[in-house]
């Protein structure tokens, strides 16, 4: 019976990594040094308050985005029971990585899925490795990253931002190509340039929409954490990760739920601040 010989695709991409991080170290200890100064930022001034001064703090920032009494109570309340729980370090610990994994999925993100609404050779090319991207097992994005920083919360980074930047790319995309074709029309006949039309009218009729890419960006980043954690990352996915390790059921339920109430007060806060952006 013939045999078919193996492709070798897993081992160029190997070959492809190893390379990639041998000969751009400087790019790798570049991003890592801004990363890491970018964490220890805030950090720094998230532990400088003490708890229950930042949980006001949060709170009424959160009333004052939404005017949502509800969820400003939910917010100091969830923040609280994380206290109580004696989790308020990995709290913080995660919430700087995922502030830092979006913002930089966002910089990468917006101006990818701009490019992509903007340029059909650039969306041709963009939505099969965005449908790559998200189809792929999120461990698999672990992978990478080891070689490039090592075991860290940098590695979790890279790994994060990559797993959750294709939301942010599609739903940008899809917020400029949806603006109608009468208003671009509109546009056209008054003589605006492309500058002109992309900040002064597809960008904010898209608002909406990017905003729900940057939601899923953070939702996405949220939900890497405690993978995340298999390779050095700090914080409550950690937690989780050293429950599973020492078969303690307790100590990753406290966790998880501290997860899931910073998941709730980024995920309804985010949806009210983009309603609130698309109503001006």
């Amino acid at each position: 019976m013939m045999t078919i010989p193996k492709l070798p695709v897993g081992e160029a991409i190997e070959g492809g990594i190893e390379f990639l991080s041998s000969n751009f170290s400087f790019a790798t200890k570049a991003f890592a040094e801004v990363v890491e100064a970018g964490i220890d930022v805030i950090v720094s001034v998230m532990m400088f308050f003490h708890p229950l001064a930042l949980i006001a703090i949060v709170a009424i920032l959160v009333w004052l985005v939404t005017r949502q009494k509800g969820l400003t109570i939910f917010t100091a309340l969830g923040l609280l029971l994380i206290l109580n729980f004696g989790l308020w370090g990995p709290a913080v610990s995660t919430v700087a990585l995922v502030v830092v994994a979006t913002i930089i999925a966002i910089i990468i993100g917006l101006p990818l899925g701009i490019l992509a609404a903007l340029n059909k050779t650039a969306y041709r090319v963009t939505m099969p490795i965005l449908d790559f991207m998200q189809t792929m097992p999120a461990f698999v994005y672990l992978i990478p990253a080891i070689p490039f920083f090592g075991l860290g919360v940098v590695a979790a980074i890279f790994s994060t931002v990559i797993f959750s930047v294709p939301p942010c790319i599609r739903l940008t995309c899809l917020g400029i190509r949806q603006v109608p074709t009468e208003l671009i029309e509109a546009a056209d006949s008054f003589g605006s340039s492309k500058r002109q039309k992309l900040f002064k009218l597809q960008l904010p009729m898209a608002i909406t929409t990017i905003m729900a890419g940057v939601n899923q960006t953070i939702m996405l980043g949220l939900s890497m954490v405690v993978i995340a954690s298999m390779i050095g990352a700090k914080g409550l996915g950690g937690e989780v990760w050293r429950a599973i390790q020492r078969l303690d059921p307790a100590s990753g339920f406290d966790a998880g739920i501290g997860i899931v109430i910073i998941a709730i007060i980024l995920d309804r806060t985010m949806q009210s601040f983009g309603s609130t952006k698309s109503a001006k």
